[in-house]
């Protein structure tokens, strides 16, 4: 095999075509039998391979900065600089991360995770370079996906300002629609159908056909009909990046080594300004299943080693994101004026069965958080009810807009916070640690977080008839448990007591859960039960506003406190229920995430590594406990 004996990248300039193409399969082989055990991001990955030997061919990583937008395509790169023999670590704890990473390796230029971030960042390379009459070229990969993310312009428009040479964009189109994605290219299209010579041509074609034999002229038109559509698709990106001060080359097929190699060498060797070159992929190439769906295979948990049938392993437990899907379609069917906003994740927030249902109802923004926000805000001021479905990770993209366009004017938007806490392999990047802690200090903007199926549900369908102002609804990634509660409706700012061996009035010790946190609560009641200590144990729901009058009776007959919270121990729940019992005869401590960027594995080793399981939060229970 090629890539076993493969000691160093520098080799991969000394490959024939025939050995590229034999090492690309090989390489495939190898992400595929990885993540089929590990889980992570297949289809992105496969779909890079031949770009990434390209790469290789021509550059150095070292001596040159090449930048992975996101990062979940950067896995072909990985085995290929230095980490094949770590591989199968793939984001485990204590492994290699599913993302690019400058700890991990030199040869990453950029530490990712999120999105649309790599032409700035490759830009602010470049000039870096030239204050310090540096050399090497800085190279930005960025997916037609990251590119209707506003981010990306901002720095294709600055780039273009500056003119910097030895400045390359790989647009890594694999096969997605650039026109439905990047909305401003219509208006390129928009000029071009009503210039004059245009349109002069149209009709003059439009005449000639007319005298044709009526079997001829149907067969004529269609292909003069296919013929403007492709020419258009050619002609609008060469117009735009050209426009916005790149020289555009392409497009060029993806899986082409040899031409890919070729045309990088002429672009590093002979042009100046910055380059933006058009390379057309297919996701999850090489891998059947993940070719035919690719948004299937995005990011897959792991799954059975069958090369044809890719059979998931995936429980088929309904998650949180399902039971809110669920509801939202159970609320709209009522409700014409409940809308849902997506930034490029309709399948992961649970939303693929509304799209299915309301078209006309779902909004997939693209990549583009913070207009999602704003985009919700003006549908709000015209009677419209937006349910905004983000990643908690995500969300803090759009601080701003929730701040300003949401909550100050204090229009009725619901924010579904999805993955809030914990998320496991993805890692540092997409941890949900911080929503509590940023959302916490706005003003008019109500947060929930449900421990379980029934009370995400009571929340929904509360949010939806409320009109006061925002509502943000955190929860976790996962499966949703059935607690077997009965909850007709929800009540703001009236938290759970769960049954206790102890009376309320007088407990010893409390323990106040938030969210899915209750779970942990409960699990270290059961510990510490076998050492006759027994917390009564109160269920939030409410973070804003809190319960006050159940935490201002806890602090007068308790003597220690304890909040449990999956999210960041700064600033979070805990610190605010401290706040309010301060005065009182109670201690509070407070249980949550440490400060410091929780890295990738399995949540479970995670929460010990952080002291968050109920064995060590048991043990610091009890200590204080004496």
């Amino acid at each position: 095999m090629i890539l076993n004996n493969l000691k160093h990248y520098n080799e991969i300039k000394c490959l024939s075509n025939e050995e590229l193409i034999q090492l690309a399969s090989e390489i495939r082989d190898r992400i595929i039998e990885v993540v089929s055990q590990r889980g992570g991001h297949l289809a992105p990955s496969l779909g890079t391979v031949d770009l990434t030997l390209a790469l290789l061919s021509v550059f150095d990583p070292i001596a040159d900065r090449i930048v992975w937008d996101v990062g979940h395509q950067s896995y072909a790169w990985k085995i290929l600089t230095g980490r094949n023999d770590r591989f199968d670590t793939l984001r485990q704890l204590h492994g290699i991360s599913g993302f690019t990473n400058r700890d991990e390796s030199p040869c990453d230029a950029f530490s990712t995770g999120h999105s649309s971030t790599s032409i700035s960042a490759a830009l602010g390379m470049a000039i870096a370079r030239d204050l310090k009459s540096g050399s090497g070229h800085s190279v930005a990969i960025i997916g037609d996906g990251a590119l209707t993310g506003g981010m990306s312009f901002e720095a294709l428009n600055h780039a273009g300002h500056l003119q910097p040479n030895k400045f390359i964009v790989i647009l890594n189109d694999n096969t997605m629609s650039i026109s439905k994605n990047v909305g401003g290219l219509q208006k390129y299209m928009a000029r071009m159908y009503a210039s004059k010579s245009y349109n002069t041509l149209k009709k003059q074609i439009w005449d000639l056909s007319s005298s044709l034999p009526s079997s001829i002229r149907r067969r004529f038109i269609y292909g003069a009909q296919k013929l403007e559509e492709s020419m258009l698709n050619i002609m609008v990106p060469n117009i735009i990046f050209e426009d916005l001060g790149f020289k555009y080359v392409g497009p060029i097929d993806g899986h082409d080594i040899p031409h890919l190699i070729s045309i990088f060498n002429r672009v590093k060797k002979y042009m100046v300004g910055p380059v933006l070159i058009h390379v057309v992929t297919k996701k999850g190439k090489g891998y059947s299943p993940a070719e035919k769906d690719a948004s299937a295979y995005h990011g897959v948990a792991p799954f059975a080693m069958d090369k044809e049938m890719g059979s998931s392993l995936n429980s088929k437990a309904k998650s949180y994101s399902n039971v809110m899907g669920e509801t939202l379609i159970d609320l709209a069917k009522n409700n014409p004026n409940l809308v849902a906003i997506t930034a490029a994740m309709v399948a992961g927030t649970g939303l693929s069965k509304f799209e299915e249902l309301f078209p006309n109802r779902l909004f997939d923004v693209g990549i583009a958080e913070q207009h999602a926000v704003t985009f919700a805000a003006g549908m709000a001021t015209k009677g419209i009810k937006p349910f905004v479905a983000i990643y908690s990770t995500f969300t803090q993209r759009a601080l701003d807009q929730i701040i300003h366009d949401v909550a100050m004017p204090r229009l009725p938007v619901v924010f579904c916070l999805d993955r809030a806490g914990i998320v496991g392999e993805d890692g540092a990047t997409h941890q949900g640690a911080f929503d509590l802690a940023f959302l916490s200090y706005i003003p008019n903007l109500v947060i929930l977080a449900p421990s379980c199926a029934e009370e995400l549900d009571a929340m929904l369908r509360w949010a939806a008839n409320y009109q006061e102002g925002p509502v943000a609804i955190r929860y976790p990634r996962g499966t949703a448990p059935y607690r077997g509660i009965k909850l007709d409706s929800f009540s703001l700012a009236k938290a759970e007591i769960l049954k206790s061996e102890t009376d309320i009035s007088q407990p010893p010790i409390a323990f106040i859960a938030v969210g899915d946190a209750l779970q942990t609560a409960q699990d270290t009641a059961k510990i510490l039960a076998e050492d006759d200590i027994f917390p009564v144990i109160v269920n939030l729901r409410s973070i804003k506003p809190l319960d006050e009058k159940t935490i201002l009776a806890l602090a007068q007959g308790c003597k220690l406190i304890f909040s449990f919270e999956n999210g960041s121990i700064i600033n979070g729940v805990g610190a605010r229920i401290a706040q309010l019992s301060s005065g009182s005869k109670a201690r509070v401590i407070n249980f949550g995430y440490p400060d410091k960027f929780i890295p990738h594995g399995k949540t479970s080793l995670l929460k010990k590594e952080i002291a968050f399981d109920p064995p060590s939060l048991a043990t610091i229970v009890k200590d204080n406990c004496e």
